[in-house]
């Protein structure tokens, strides 16, 4: 019928918009799920990432036994650095040219076990160098009488120790101010090597003394010879090498050893170093055959 408007043609845009709002919804939902789903497989593939890249904490370090290691790195190159500046450990031999001590055949030690080649020449620089060095991973390994400390241990990884050491105050024998001791260290002048075990103990536990930071252990034993500090705080080992090996020298040990065992002697690994377990398991087999034991014995006694 013309003009009649039916019950039918009233209910007809109710149930259109209805049925326009169950597929909007439906469709919501529907990007919701798959929205999720692209997340979870995101994140996923995230910790899946991260899991790959991480480094096995110390509690975990893969163990090898010496036939396993053997040749492990041959092809291998690696960016190896350390100071030449600190006997017994790493220093130049009469020539002025050959790196020797008890860490440069640590090294050639290693190199014989593992296989690797070293990427160019062993670089030798002053601690401070070194250590920064390692730090932004312009090297791959570091050895060089080097402390694993809580501060270089967050921007770098360590071997196992292989000697431990504590440190000891040096002063001249023909300037006496009256030193014996680390404790008449305080409101002194006291000379220390930047970087090393020495230097954070000094800043930390001798506030009122008065310190000369000098780049090189050099420098600062000639300061200590020329009258201008009273003291040098340095590594055992160092000082007495110094002593044995510097006829003419003035400089004496005094009072006992301290801060023992604050001191270890690590390899430092660069936290991008691929080799670290390989590199450490050497480190660990070196010990227990007792080629570190000769070493030292070689070296510093």
């Amino acid at each position: 019928m013309q003009g009649r408007i039916t019950k039918e043609f009233v209910m007809r845009p109710y149930v259109f918009t209805t049925q326009l709002r169950r597929i909007i919804i439906m469709k919501k939902r529907l990007i919701a799920v798959l929205m999720c789903a692209v997340m979870i497989t995101v994140l996923g593939a995230g910790c899946g990432s991260k899991k790959e890249d991480t480094k096995e904490t110390s509690d975990t370090k893969k163990e090898y036994t010496e036939d396993e290691l053997k040749d492990s790195m041959k092809g291998v190159k690696l960016k190896v650095g350390t100071t030449g500046l600190f006997g017994p450990f790493t220093y130049y031999d009469e020539d002025g040219k050959t790196l020797i001590g008890y860490d440069v055949d640590l090294l050639n030690d290693l190199q014989e076990l593992l296989g690797f080649e070293i990427d160019g020449d062993l670089q030798a620089m002053d601690y401070s160098a070194l250590t920064t060095s390692l730090a932004e991973n312009k090297l791959d390994i570091g050895a060089a009488a080097l402390c694993a400390t809580d501060e270089r241990k967050e921007v770098m990884d360590f071997s196992d120790i292989y000697c431990d050491s504590g440190q000891v105050v040096m002063v001249n024998k023909n300037d006496d101010k009256g030193i014996k001791n680390v404790d008449d260290l305080k409101d002194k002048k006291i000379a220390v090597e930047k970087g090393t075990a020495s230097h954070t103990y000094a800043s930390k536990n001798l506030t009122s003394a008065t310190l000369e930071v000098h780049d090189t252990i050099t420098t600062a034993y000639e300061s200590l010879e020329q009258g201008k500090v009273d003291a040098v705080i340095q590594d055992g080992p160092g000082a007495y090498f110094y002593i044995k090996t510097t006829p003419d020298s003035n400089l004496e040990v005094v009072g006992d050893e301290f801060n023992q065992g604050q001191a270890p002697y690590c390899v430092a690994i660069s936290k991008e170093c691929k080799y670290y377990d390989e590199i450490n398991a050497a480190v660990k087999v070196l010990i227990d055959n007792g080629t570190t034991d000769e070493l030292y014995a070689k070296w510093c006694e």
